[in-house]
């Protein structure tokens, strides 16, 4: 693969200044952030639908709305996650036409970072940098560890000293150093905006952050051509430090733009954890600013306390008309267990996030049961088991014996008789209901079904 010339530069989220590509994220005038913008007229004449659908599922089918360096081959086939309907799910939540687009299979590192890590060590390379760098609260550490063996990068990655034991064990093993740092993703945070002053070292979500940021755009994207080049009515997002939403519509104003999909409102929902909740805090309180928080969650991969592109995140959700709630850590495990034992998708903490708040917005009506919604799945529950670990009872083993299984199974249909007769519900919604949910979008099921195994196949 090779990339045409630039149509991209960086310009300041605010005051609008424009600059050459360079690892910067400030504005020196206003201090406020950098993006990347591009010139569209150009980008408009290269681009089309059957141009995407011809290239290999990954990110890269997108190359031309990425910032990527002139001649990039990349070398991992990042993304394309499958975006698959979710009846059983949406039957216990109260929503006909549920779909779940699902990260927790993204490669390499089974989680959406993936996606980030990938378009910022395309640039980390261009501009000449030997290590690359990042704070993180799990996922990216593990990501930019993977990605830097992959393309030959030495990596340092700093974390907050009580991050889940395996997303530490995920990043150690790709060789990276790893350091460990008393205090929250915050203290970590500035910590490594100071490391990047003084050392010649590529920082993922520091001075590479514009470039970095654009490689959540390709969510947005995936999910409007696996629905058939058609946008949702509703997407539901969980929200750290705020980007992933504001990529996610920034894709979908652009595929507009670009006449790939017909202009239609769509309403961006942020998710949160309720021990860490600063923007869906300042969305319930019709606040425009962010109050910083301590946080205390087992969310940690959520846990920002003063999130970054929180601001920007308040006006996707306000702007669009969606809104924002948060959950409890105890709903947050209950709804893993729930997307697991109704979807076979095992989540991380974030995604029982995402899918509790959905649960909360359907109850409270402001996601109607007749619209097409997507709940984002960020990463996968291998990473957090540590929530379960005490809800499931290892059974004494039995002998191997028939009649040992038999009496074991009557005990089983004995204890669920009376958990019926007590009121609790089934764990599996019946036949006929399932089948009513699927045929309530069937064009989209059918897309969806269809590059669904597209993906798959490839990992595979």
């Amino acid at each position: 693969m090779s990339t045409s010339a630039r149509h991209y530069h960086l310009r300041c989220r605010e005051c609008g200044k424009t600059f050459e590509n360079q690892p910067r994220s400030i504005c020196e005038d206003c201090f406020s952030p950098l993006e990347v913008a591009y010139d569209y007229d150009a980008i408009k004449k290269q681009v089309s639908r059957e141009l995407f659908a011809s290239r290999a599922p990954n990110i890269w089918r997108y190359r031309e709305l990425l910032p990527l360096p002139a001649g990039y081959q990349p070398s991992l086939p990042v993304g394309y996650t499958p975006l698959v309907s979710a009846p059983h799910l949406g039957e216990k939540l109260g929503s006909r036409r549920l779909c779940i687009k699902n990260d927790a299979v993204c490669l390499p590192t089974l989680s959406f970072k993936d996606r980030v890590v990938a378009v910022a060590l395309a640039n980390a390379r261009s501009f000449g940098f030997e290590t690359v760098s990042c704070s993180s609260t799990g996922n990216l550490a593990n990501s930019v560890a993977a990605q830097a063996a992959r393309e030959g990068f030495k990596a340092w990655i700093f974390i907050p000293s009580d991050l889940e034991p395996a997303k530490i064990l995920g990043t150690q093993v790709f060789g990276a150093e790893l350091v460990r740092i008393s205090g929250s993703y915050d203290h970590v945070n500035r910590l490594c905006s100071q490391i990047a002053d003084e050392h010649p070292w590529g920082f993922v979500n520091v001075n590479l952050r514009p470039y970095y940021a654009e490689g959540s755009k390709t969510v947005g994207y995936e999910i409007a051509e696996q629905l058939g080049w058609r946008l949702p009515d509703n997407v539901v997002v969980p929200m750290a430090g705020g980007s992933l939403i504001t990529k996610i519509k920034k894709a979908f104003d652009e595929l507009i733009l670009l006449g790939l999909v017909d202009p239609k409102p769509v309403r961006f929902f942020g998710a949160q954890a309720t021990g860490c909740s600063p923007i869906s805090t300042a969305v319930k309180q019709y606040s425009k600013e962010i109050e910083p928080q301590r946080p205390k969650t087992i969310a940690r991969s959520l846990a920002i306390g003063n999130p970054a592109d929180g601001h920007y995140a308040i006006q996707a959700i306000t702007k669009s008309g969606g809104w924002s709630d948060d959950v409890s850590d105890e709903e947050v495990v209950r709804s893993i267990q729930l997307l697991a034992e109704t979807e076979g998708i095992f989540t991380e903490t974030a995604g029982g996030v995402t899918v509790g708040t959905a649960q909360k917005l359907i109850q409270h009506d402001r996601i109607l049961t007749e619209e097409t919604t997507v709940l984002c799945i960020t990463g996968n529950g291998l990473k957090t088991t540590d929530v379960l670990a005490e809800r499931y009872q290892v059974e004494q083993p039995l002998p191997a014996k028939l009649n040992e299984f038999e009496a074991y199974l009557a005990a089983k249909i004995d204890d669920a008789k009376i958990a019926a007769s007590s009121g609790h519900p089934s764990a599996r919604p019946a036949a006929d209901t399932i089948s009513a949910g699927t045929r309530a979008f069937p064009a989209a099921s059918a897309q969806i079904s269809s590059d669904a195994s597209r993906s798959l196949a490839l990992e595979a």
